[in-house]
């Protein structure tokens, strides 16, 4: 990252925060050669990690009119959502406050009625369980070091399930390796009736669990990918290729 300007370079109880510009975009980042959000400057609404592609591929199973999202990072899935339908009610709810802070400073966090973000643990928000139920909850918990182990228990899981509808649902960010998991298959399976899950080029492991079966063709799922690649601003159908029911 050598020809990225350094905005900002401070440490908090948890470690490193710091802020990276090249002009174009911008990247949070929790210690050296970490790349926790990027942001394209003149185009925030565009994801350009591969992983966050691939969460938004539950937009072809859902309509929502509410999601939660664990873990605000520097806020690109909050822009995506925003883009795709302005008027979604979104909670993010982010363990450390600079963070928060960073995304609205640096991350241009489109700040709205329709959006609360909520600085907290985001295991305490969920065992607290008094928000309303919502379409979809995304979690995409993470430290410097990787995957919150939090995010893979069951407790976690079932918590989450109690707070999605009974059509909705849950979107995991996870390393490639949890795709040998067989307990948070077991897991995902006890809460939803589906789960699907999508191998990244990042080598993320991301799983889609609904609470209902969507029996959709391969034909017009990719019909809808093109369309939402088109709402989107980015070519969510490249996703598919890698993405099928975990079995």
């Amino acid at each position: 990252m050598s020809d990225y300007q350094v905005l900002h370079q401070t440490e908090d109880e948890y470690g490193p925060l710091i802020v990276l510009d090249d002009k174009e975009s911008r990247i949070l980042a929790f210690g050296e050669n970490d790349e926790q959000s990027k942001l394209l400057k003149a185009a925030p609404h565009i994801p350009q990690h591969t992983y966050v592609q691939a969460m938004l591929l539950v937009l072809l199973y859902s309509q929502p009119k509410s999601a939660i999202v664990l873990g605000l990072g520097g806020g690109g899935l909050i822009h995506a959502l925003r883009h795709f339908d302005a008027g979604i009610k979104l909670t993010a709810v982010e363990l450390r406050a600079d963070v928060i802070d960073l995304a609205k400073r640096y991350f241009q966090l489109p700040l709205s009625k329709k959006l609360k973000v909520i600085n907290q643990d985001a295991t305490q928000f969920l065992a607290l369980g008094d928000h309303k139920r919502v379409d979809i909850i995304f979690t995409d918990i993470y430290s410097a070091e990787g995957v919150d182990a939090a995010q893979v228990s069951e407790s976690f899981i079932a918590q989450c399930a109690a707070l999605i509808k009974a059509d909705g649902y849950l979107v995991l960010n996870c390393w490639k390796e949890h795709s040998k998991n067989r307990e948070l298959l077991a897991y995902l399976e006890r809460y939803f009736v589906e789960v699907r899950a999508c191998l990244t080029g990042s080598a993320n492991w991301v799983v889609i669990a609904g609470k209902t079966r969507r029996d959709i063709s391969s034909s017009a799922l990719k019909h809808h990918a093109q369309a939402l690649s088109n709402q989107l601003d980015f070519p969510l159908a490249r996703s598919l290729t890698r993405f099928d029911l975990w079995e």
